[in-house]
C-alpha cells in the first residue's frame, strides 16, 4: 500500500521508515568515583562513525566529589589517546536563585575557546552537597567527515553552589577535518562521584 499526499507518493512498498530520525540507545555509562567517563568508537560496544548524523550525549544527575566544580568535554582523533582537538566556542548563561536575589542573563568570556584545546565546559559549578546535581546534553554533528569541522551544542541546569538554578548554553566547533572518534567527560576538578552519561545516535531524516 502506497502513502500519497497531493498526488505524490511519499511511500511504497515498505520505502517509508519511521525510525529516520529517531534517537537510538547506544552506550550508558554509570559513574562511581570515576575520573573520566570516555566513549570511544569500536570499544565496549560504542558506535561513533558514520552510522549516523548527529550523536547526543545526555548526562543525568551528575554529581561532584569537589564542590562547585564543572563537568567538561573533550574530543579525540586518534581513538582516545590523547584528548586536545582545537576548539572555537561560545558561550552564555542564566542564573536565578532561590531566594530570587540579582537574577543573571549574561555573555560568559572566560569559558569559551578560541583555538583552544582545554575541555569544554558544559555545566556551571555544581555543588556537591548531598541534593546538588548537573543534567543537560551534548549533541556533535557529522563526528566522522573528514570534509568539515565539526559543530556541536550544549545545554545544561545545575543547581549551583549559591543555591540557585544555573542554565548554560554552549555552542562551538572542533577546527579539525579529521574525524572525531572519541568523547570523553570529567570534572574540571576532582572525580564525577555519581551519575549517568547516555549515548544516542541520531538518523539522518
Amino acid at each position: 500500500m502506497a502513502i500519497i499526499s497531493n498526488a505524490v507518493t511519499i511511500a511504497d512498498a515498505g520505502a517509508f521508515s519511521l525510525n529516520l530520525g529517531s534517537m537510538v540507545l547506544i552506550k550508558t555509562l554509570t559513574a562511581s568515583s570515576s575520573g573520566t567517563l570516555s566513549f570511544v568508537d569500536g570499544a565496549s560496544g560504542v558506535v561513533l562513525d558514520n552510522t549516523y548524523s548527529s550523536y547526543v550525549f545526555k548526562f543525568i544527575n551528575i554529581h561532584p566529589a569537589t564542590d562547585n566544580t564543572k563537568l567538561t568535554f573533550q574530543g579525540s582523533v586518534n581513538t582516545g589517546s590523547s584528548y586536545g582537538v582545537a576548539i572555537t566556542s561560545t558561550r552564555y548563561y542564566a542564573f536565578h536563585r532561590e531566594n530570587d536575589a540579582t537574577p543573571t542573563f549574561e555573555y560568559d568570556g572566560s569559558e569559551d575557546q578560541a583555538q583552544g584545546t582545554a575541555f569544554q565546559n558544559v555545566t556551571a559549578a555544581i555543588g556537591n552537597g548531598n541534593d546538588e546535581v548537573g543534567s543537560g546534553f551534548v549533541r556533535i554533528f557529522e563526528p566522522s567527515s573528514t570534509t568539515f569541522v565539526k559543530h556541536f551544542t550544549a545545554s545544561s541546569n545545575s543547581y549551583h553552589g549559591l543555591d540557585g538554578a544555573l542554565t548554560a548554553f554552549t555552542g562551538g566547533y572542533y577546527n579539525s577535518t579529521s574525524a572525531i572518534d572519541a568523547i570523553q567527560f570529567k570534572m574540571d576538578s576532582g572525580n564525577i562521584d555519581t551519575g549517568i552519561i547516555k549515548l544516542y545516535g541520531i538518523k539522518a531524516s
